[in-house]
């Protein structure tokens, strides 16, 4: 795993923080997608609570390695059982890598034991360009009053050993929930870049 994600490092998308659409410690952008059920998703649906965005295409070596080491599901897991609504974002469009039915990401989440409150579809990108995701994966936590707290990579190690690695977004939520300031508010995110439509 650790020789593919170094080849998968040519992947990497070079990002500027400077370049984010919604900037950290603002309201975060209201939006509506489906879920893979078809049913109609917003923001505002889950006023009052923490929400962390994921951006998300299971084609990606970067999201494979927190899928395979089984970081990404504890977390959605951990967070879930203390409230927080963890949403999967993909913006693949139709025909790129990570595109898939609503049905293929379904199966695809319950075969890697993913537990997020939903997985959302944004073909159109529109949601993902609203918010500035550059890569899979791109983490955001938003706060119970809407505020994004957090915005960037998912951890401190793009070569690949979550295990070892600080976890920004876990140190959000946790930071904030105890009533702290959330120390890395801003950071690089890293993976590959998102297909969005052309």
């Amino acid at each position: 795993m650790k020789n593919y994600l170094l080849l998968a490092l040519g992947l990497l998308a070079s990002v500027s923080l400077a370049s984010a659409a919604v900037k950290t410690g603002e309201p975060a952008p209201d939006f509506v997608l489906h879920d893979a059920s078809g049913d109609k998703v917003a923001l505002t649906d889950y006023a009052g609570k923490y929400v962390v965005l994921e951006w998300l295409n299971h084609q990606c070596p970067f999201v494979v390695a927190h899928y395979e080491s089984g970081n990404m599901q504890s977390l959605q897991k951990k967070y879930g059982e203390q409230g927080v609504v963890w949403l999967s974002i993909v913006s693949s469009a139709p025909g790129a890598g990570g595109h898939d039915t609503p049905e293929g990401h379904t199966k695809t989440a319950e075969e890697m034991g993913a537990a997020p409150t939903e997985i959302l579809i944004d073909e159109s990108g529109e949601v993902g360009k609203s918010y500035g995701a550059k890569t899979t994966p791109h983490m955001y936590v938003i706060d119970p009053n809407g505020i994004l707290i957090y915005q960037g990579a998912i951890d401190d190690s793009p070569r690949g050993n979550p295990s070892e690695a600080k976890n920004y977004v876990s140190a959000a939520l946790d930071q904030s929930m105890a009533g702290e300031e959330v120390k890395d508010a801003t950071t690089k995110p890293y993976g590959c870049s998102v297909k969005y439509a052309k």
